[in-house]
Parts: C-alpha cells; sequence; structure tokens
C-alpha cells in the first residue's frame, strides 16, 4: 500500500474514532486544560474532531468548521496548553500502536497549527 493515505495507514475512520476518543479521555482527564473544554458538547467536538483529523490525514471526509484561527479566537490557549493537548494526542496515537513515522507525520500536521491556535 505504498500509494495509501495516512489516513488509510492510520485505519481509516473507525481507528480515526478511536484514536480522538483516548485523546479527549486523556484531555478532559488533565486539569490544566480540560477547562477549555466545560462548556463543550463533547459528543459533537469528538465527531467533529475525527472529521478534522480525517481531512487533514487524506481521509475522505470533509471538514466543515472554522479555521483553526477562528475556531481558537478568545480562548487564549498558551504554548504549554497546546503542548499539552498535542502531549495527549501523541499518548493516544502511541496507545493504538501508530507507526513512528505516521505519528510524526500527524503531530507535524497539528503543530503546522500552533500559530492560529496559540493567543498568548
Amino acid at each position: 500500500m505504498v500509494d495509501a493515505t495516512l489516513y488509510d495507514r492510520l485505519g481509516g475512520e473507525p481507528a480515526v474514532g478511536a484514536v480522538v476518543n483516548e485523546f479527549y479521555d486523556r484531555v478532559l482527564a488533565d486539569e490544566r486544560v480540560a477547562h477549555h473544554f466545560e462548556d463543550v458538547d463533547m459528543s459533537a467536538q469528538r465527531s467533529h474532531q475525527t472529521k478534522f483529523l480525517s481531512a487533514v490525514t487524506g481521509g475522505p471526509m470533509q471538514y466543515e468548521g472554522d479555521d483553526m484561527e477562528t475556531a481558537h479566537e478568545g480562548m487564549a490557549i498558551t504554548d504549554a496548553e497546546f503542548d499539552a493537548i498535542a502531549g495527549h494526542l501523541d499518548g493516544a496515537l502511541r496507545e493504538f500502536d501508530v507507526d513512528d513515522a505516521d505519528r510524526e507525520a500527524v503531530m507535524e500536521t497539528v503543530e503546522g497549527f500552533r500559530d492560529d491556535i496559540v493567543e498568548e
């Protein structure tokens, strides 16, 4: 499967959804960042994030949300919070034994959004 997308290599929608669920379980258990999700419909958020992660890894799902800067505007997310949340994604990917190269590719994609998300 040399031509497989990162999405395909991750295992498609079921695997991406499982990673997203593990990711949010970790985020919500982390007092450093959980406050950002206090008034968020987490079922909708998990679905939204699954579509986003699917879209940025070459999957067929279309992400129809706001751009990252608009979506995170006014949240006052710091670099430390971004790092904590990214660390939880990395941990979730490791939990599902995602190949190191694919995990690093996901993390590089996420890192590319830092300037749009971090405000402080």
